[in-house]
């Protein structure tokens, strides 16, 4: 199977030595997106709510980029800084999941890249 890397300018440029995603067949695997905003490159972490929000909007611009929306998801891993979080952030995840939810793991780490509090990756499927 052919590999493509898939870019927008919509999303953050990666900080490291990886791709905003990468589609193999019909499965595309999107990296570990955080709260920074592409149009001027801040982290928006003003309170969790925003700061999820931003990180959903990046994985759509990328999803967008591959031809697909969130209807493709079919896992998510949310790595958070504090899991006190979990609801606040669930209530800002659950706005763009109604049905047919993917799997999903939501775990506490210590640290995550710009000391975000929240990082999201997903692994999306195109339909035929």
């Amino acid at each position: 199977m052919e590999k493509k890397i898939i870019y927008t300018s919509n999303a953050p440029e990666p900080i490291g030595p990886y791709s905003q995603a990468v589609m193999v067949g019909d499965i595309l695997y999107v990296s570990g997106q955080i709260a920074i905003n592409p149009e001027n490159n801040k982290v928006m972490d003003e309170t969790i709510e925003l700061e999820t929000e931003q990180v959903l909007n990046n994985v759509e611009a990328i999803l967008n980029a591959a031809e697909m929306d969130f209807s493709n998801i079919v896992k998510t891993s949310i790595f958070l800084s504090d899991m006190d979080s979990f609801a606040r952030v669930n209530e800002i995840y659950a706005k763009r999941f109604t049905h047919d939810f993917p799997a999903r793991e939501t775990v506490a780490v210590r640290t995550l890249p710009k000391n975000v509090n929240v990082e999201i990756s997903v692994v999306a499927v195109k339909a035929n």
